[in-house]
């Protein structure tokens, strides 16, 4: 079988150089007024150049993304604020808006476009189009099934191809809610995005005054149980609609106690919800069978952690389906341990197969761990290694060593702080302490605890 790509996020220096150390062979970043990821952007020029140029010293690509859909002002300026960006050699632009792909093509015909899924491609017509208009890759709709990509790749066998696997999914077309822009006015489609699908909401009634305004309503007490029961009957299209369901309530987000937002139900239910995160892991085999290019972690607001255990746990998947061997469901309790929002594996599969439920249920409870520190130096001849502490980890522990060449389990025998003391426990982040580790290229070394 052909190379297939582990494309990771990069929204630092540090995350990129994570990302390449842990096993990925390109990452993504934004040129922040152009790119959807206006906050948490460490790409700035410096920075830009000085990523690009790492990249390409290891052999690796560093995509660039300008994929945000622009209003006219952005337009105007585009050109301009590109040219020095060009130059400093991204490997490809990932696009959405036509408009912008059709001034780079005229601009710079020899730089390479990759669609962006904000173009939500879900046929083989759309990815043939785009193909004619001069684009190198198209990355797919998280909205589509493995057969349906198998379909695609079939009809466009020329064409390279990258999906989602891992990460944060939209609660519309990727990219497309307007949630953010409504209740915040920032705006996803320009980079603002504030994750209000994300957000805790209390759920309050409303009642109508004669004005045909709504206000809070008193004296009414409305249950979560009473809610759901209204929107799972409106949403499951039965006969009998539930009352409930005919009603307006108000939201009010924890953050901001005292803001009432108005929504509303219809026959199809809410459109308010929190979609669990993509991961998508299980089936890496069969997308390196489909014959997918790429495939790609989203998270450019994620910790160097985040960057460095999915980049991990991909390449093992990405090389052990390119070597025949089985798939090791031990990588779903791995992926557990990072902050996530519950896991589903999207739109791929309607159904998971008994044998993925069992993988689901059993390893993704066998191998807790916790963020707990990162190895900072080393110094062979004591055998004891900095480590810049994170969360809290004691005498007695298990940790796993997380390294590029490997992970290994130790039990902490002892710890003492930067003045040789001895210590029983480092209580939580912002310690410093030594520990002994075994002998290891630690540049880029994480620790785990175990539960």
């Amino acid at each position: 079988m052909k190379h297939v790509e582990l494309l990771s996020p990069a929204g630092t220096i540090r995350n990129m150089r994570y990302a390449f150390a842990f096993g990925a062979d390109a990452v993504y970043a934004g040129q922040p007024r152009y790119s959807l990821r206006v906050r948490n952007n460490d790409f700035l020029s410096d920075n830009l150049a000085k990523g690009i140029a790492e990249a390409h010293q290891l052999g690796k690509k560093f995509f660039l993304a300008a994929n945000v859909i622009p209003h006219n002002t952005k337009i105007k300026t585009f050109v301009k604020d590109m040219a020095p960006i060009i130059a400093m050699g991204p490997d490809a632009l990932i696009m959405a808006d036509p408009g912008l792909i059709m001034m780079t093509r005229e601009q710079w015909p020899d730089m390479p476009i990759h669609l962006s899924v904000q173009a939500n491609t879900v046929n083989f017509a759309s990815v043939k189009f785009w193909q004619r208009m001069g684009v190198e890759r198209v990355i797919l709709s998280r909205e589509l099934s493995l057969d349906e990509i198998a379909e695609i790749r079939q009809e466009c066998p020329d064409m390279e191809l990258e999906v989602f696997v891992h990460g944060a999914l939209c609660i519309a077309y990727s990219g497309r809610c307007l949630l953010s822009g409504y209740f915040n006015h920032r705006d996803p489609n320009q980079g603002t995005c504030t994750n209000s699908c994300r957000w805790k909401y209390d759920t309050k009634p409303a009642q109508e005054t004669a004005e045909g305004d709504y206000i809070l309503a008193e004296n009414s007490i409305l249950s979560m149980a009473d809610l759901n029961q209204g929107i799972n009957t409106a949403s499951c299209g039965g006969a009998e609609r539930h009352p409930l369901a005919d009603n307006v309530y108000f939201l009010e987000e924890e953050g901001r106690p005292g803001e009432l937002l108005p929504v509303m139900e219809d026959e199809n239910g809410t459109y308010i919800m929190n979609s669990k995160d993509l991961r998508a892991i299980e089936h890496v085999q069969r997308l390196v069978e489909i014959g997918v290019d790429s495939l790609k972690i989203e998270g450019r607001t994620k910790s160097h952690f985040y960057v460095a255990r999915t980049a991990q746990a991909y390449r093992m998947a990405i090389d052990d389906a390119l070597a025949g061997r089985p798939f090791q469901p031990e990588l779903l309790g791995v992926l557990d341990n990072l902050a996530n929002r519950g896991y589903t594996d999207g739109f791929y599969q309607r159904h998971h197969t008994h044998e993925h439920q069992n993988y689901i249920s059993g390893y993704s409870k066998s191998h807790q761990q916790q963020f707990c520190g990162e190895i900072t130096s080393y110094d062979p001849e004591s055998g004891l290694a900095d480590v810049s502490v994170k969360n809290k980890f004691a005498v007695g522990d298990r940790l796993e060593m997380i390294l590029p060449e490997g992970n290994r389990d130790i039990i902490v025998d002892m710890m003492f702080d930067k003045y040789g003391n001895a210590m029983q426990e480092a209580a939580g982040g912002g310690y410093e302490v030594r520990i002994p580790l075994p002998d290891a290229d630690c540049q880029y070394g994480l620790l785990a605890r175990y539960f």
